[in-house]
């Protein structure tokens, strides 16, 4: 009698915890996205970034890629605790971007959310990230994302006092996106390889390698790291502080 009882109450308990997560998946506060309109550009050390240009950004090359959209903020915590259930963010607040995740914990979460929503989301191709971060077909030319003045646009180590912030708090840039250049660093979808002089047409990278993409800074990176050419990796399965992502569709 009492394993006929223990055992309606594990089956009462994992009912309730069915129902939960039921309930978090219908408050989902999908990502807000803007179009970016296909184009050609040229990426990596382009004349803006001057000196502070390193090696693994170049050479500079021309790159074509088809329209697609984007996030205009990185994946909040809000939207990441809804979907996954918890929050490894070292500084806490649901509007601030969700960070400490691996390149394997991101693409966790963007399956969920897919499974969730019946949406094709993924993470940016290092090109996606670029073009988007550079304002599209509507760039200035700018050498961060938004404007050549950080503070302006950016959460960064002279400014952040070394916390993240909400996210949108900057200035948006040529397309109205925000974040992309400090706050949190944001992981791409490509390996990390050396760059090519010949033209190429929606890059993915390579297809295997040791590091994972990841772009933009963070609130403890200097101006220089958070250009919109400054490239960086790590291993797919390592979660870092200041490290989030934004997504695609």
């Amino acid at each position: 009698m009492d394993k006929l009882i223990n055992r309606k109450k594990t089956t009462d308990i994992l009912s309730t915890n069915r129902r939960e997560h039921h309930h978090n998946l219908t408050k989902i506060v999908e990502p807000v996205m803007v179009f970016v309109e296909g184009g050609t550009f040229r990426m990596g050390c382009s004349s803006e970034q001057g000196n502070d240009a390193r090696d693994n950004e170049k050479p500079l090359h021309t790159v074509t890629l088809s329209s697609y959209n984007i996030g205009i903020y990185p994946i909040t915590q809000k939207q990441w605790q809804a979907i996954m259930g918890n929050n490894p963010s070292g500084f806490k607040g649901d509007n601030y971007p969700v960070e400490n995740v691996s390149w394997d914990d991101a693409n966790e979460y963007i399956r969920c959310l897919n499974e969730a929503t019946g949406k094709k989301y993924r993470l940016p191709t290092e090109a996606e990230w670029e073009f988007a971060a550079r304002g599209g077909n509507k760039s200035q030319g700018y050498k961060y994302c938004g404007g050549d003045i950080l503070s302006d646009v950016a959460w960064f180590k002279e400014n952040s006092d070394e916390i993240t912030h909400p996210v949108g708090a900057k200035k948006p840039n040529e397309l109205g996106i925000y974040d992309m250049s400090g706050n949190v660093w944001e992981w791409c979808y490509d390996w990390f390889c050396a760059y090519q002089l010949s033209e190429q047409s929606n890059p993915t990278g390579p297809a295997s390698g040791s590091y994972r993409v990841y772009r933009g800074g963070s609130c403890y990176a200097s101006s220089a790291i958070c250009r919109v050419s400054y490239r960086y990796g790590n291993i797919p399965g390592n979660s870092l502080c200041n490290l989030g992502f934004r997504v695609v569709l």
